[in-house]
């Protein structure tokens, strides 16, 4: 594949990697394999976001089809604001038991001590969420996959053209990639019926962000911390 499709692809492959590593932590210290406890594998959040983080920061020059002018379109801005709002309420009454893949671990800052360390990961993990994620996901989806599917040679196939197999297998797969998985199909098809409207994936990085964003300030609220 050309280095176009790398570059979309390599941070979605890290955030992805370190939940696998996580995960992998977590199974061995269930099963009393390796020391330590749940709460010490939260630490690994600030160090996945920031080499996410930078790496997209490293790539930005490459990421053309981001446009920061695409948001003074104040219709469609607005149209991304709504969209994520829309998406949150979604999300938190879309947490059916038989809508969800296995048991949600959550970001749940109180298994860290009370104190500074505490207040320095909800901030990286609101960072990540709303920074990072976004951009990482919205490259991966939007840019990247929905693209590829149509055409291979991705470069070459306009922002936002549609196809109902490019649409239907980004939204089912976006879905799978979280617990959630049935908030997840619903997130995914609102991201690219806004992208197909607008044309833009700096607006669907925005919607995205919206969502995120609310749903942290949500979580840390209500401490619903399944949600995160």
């Amino acid at each position: 594949m050309r280095s176009e499709g790398w570059i979309r692809i390599l941070p979605f492959a890290l955030f992805m990697g370190f939940i696998g590593v996580e995960e992998g932590l977590r199974f061995l210290a269930q099963r009393e394999m390796l020391p330590g406890n749940e709460g010490e594998w939260l630490y690994l959040y600030p160090a996945k976001a920031a080499l996410v983080g930078l790496c997209l920061v490293l790539l930005c020059r490459r990421y053309k089809e981001i446009r920061a002018a695409d948001l003074a379109d104040w219709r469609h801005t607005t149209l991304s604001l709504l969209a994520g709002m829309l998406i949150f309420i979604l999300w938190i009454h879309m947490d059916w038991g038989f809508a969800t893949l296995g048991e949600p671990q959550g970001f749940d800052p109180g298994r860290i001590p009370e104190g500074t360390a505490r207040s320095t990961m909800i901030a990286a993990r609101l960072a990540g969420a709303v920074l990072v994620v976004p951009v990482m996901e919205e490259l991966f989806w939007r840019s990247f996959l929905l693209r590829y599917l149509i055409e291979p040679d991705f470069i070459k196939v306009a922002i936002g053209r549609f196809t109902w197999f490019s649409f239907l297998a980004t939204t089912v797969l976006f879905g799978l990639e979280h617990n959630h998985y049935l908030a997840g199909m619903m997130a995914g098809a609102f991201f690219n019926l806004l992208l197909y409207r607008t044309g833009s994936i700096a607006q669907c990085i925005l919607a995205h962000a919206v969502a995120n964003l609310a749903l942290g300030i949500y979580v840390l609220q209500t401490g619903n911390w399944r949600f995160w």
